[in-house]
């Protein structure tokens, strides 16, 4: 399916849904350090890597400063940039890592951000509104082991320098292309009085630490906002942690892909979870 046909992020997610919201069950925004995992590396030809090679990268905790956190809708092409860097290097990783060359990586961006922008700015047929949602921390020395997101996703606010930690899409929309479509609000002309998630990710290097939780819960007063009341978000079957975000942020389940359709699309059989905004305190 070519990427021009639904929020760009989507393809990718699907095979990549059981990496993205991986450990982002806790609720705790509160400061605590972040370890910093290092798993062995296969080269080429060669085995596991050293332990030598793996106390290379033994740094010190980075530390979420919950105080200087924002959660929010992007406010400028600046930050839609920074947004779009984050996804990239979260989904298309392997494959930007495999193809190499700048050159590539631009229009992968620039491609990315005009679909996004066309999304928001309601040129997309079939979206009423979207909103791309960001979590932001200021750029400061406890981000310091984190050169490359810090250079990658930060952007520029009021004179302050930061970076997009964490990002996600709300889309009121009559259904995300190659996704299960919603049942509510069972009324007529319901296709557009339902919204849905996508693009959940938060940067690896500060997983495991509420992101995903604030975001998420900051998306449903957003679309609550534009008078939505049914909820939606994909989720890989057996994506464990990310079923325990949801569950957590008030998405229970109401249908499943049957077997043939995963396999066809070659990726993980999805579950669509659903949450009643009109009954969850916001």
């Amino acid at each position: 399916m070519p990427f021009t046909s639904q929020p760009r992020f989507l393809w990718f997610i699907r095979i990549n849904e059981g990496r993205r919201e991986k450990g982002e069950g806790r609720r705790s925004l509160a400061m605590m350090p972040l370890i910093r995992q290092c798993r062995a590396t296969r080269v080429p030809g060669g085995g596991a890597a050293t332990p030598a090679a793996s106390r290379l990268c033994e740094k010190e905790p980075l530390v979420l400063d919950v105080d200087s956190l924002s959660v929010k809708e992007c406010e400028s092409d600046e930050e839609l940039l920074a947004a779009v860097r984050l996804r990239i290097r979260t989904f298309y990783d392997e494959f930007y890592k495999s193809s190499g060359g700048e050159d590539q990586g631009r229009h992968l961006e620039e491609r990315e951000l005009q679909a996004l922008k066309d999304r928001i700015d309601g040129k997309r047929i079939g979206f009423k509104r979207a909103a791309c949602m960001n979590a932001t921390l200021p750029l400061s020395p406890s981000l310091r082991h984190a050169d490359e997101l810090c250079s990658a996703c930060k952007f520029s606010q009021n004179g302050e320098e930061r970076i997009v930690v964490a990002t996600l899409d709300v889309n009121q929309c009559i259904k995300l292309a190659d996704e299960l479509t919603g049942k509510r609000p069972e009324v007529p002309g319901a296709s557009l009085m339902r919204a849905y998630l996508s693009n959940v990710c938060v940067a690896r290097e500060l997983q495991r630490n509420g992101l995903g939780y604030a975001i998420v819960t900051k998306s449903k007063i957003v679309a609550y906002s534009w008078g939505i009341n049914d909820l939606y978000v994909h989720v890989a079957v057996d994506n464990e942690a990310a079923k325990n975000l949801y569950r957590k942020t008030g998405f229970v389940y109401e249908n499943e892909e049957p077997t043939w359709q995963a396999r066809f699309l070659g990726r993980p059989r999805r579950l669509l979870l659903w949450a009643d905004l009109s009954r969850i305190n916001l």
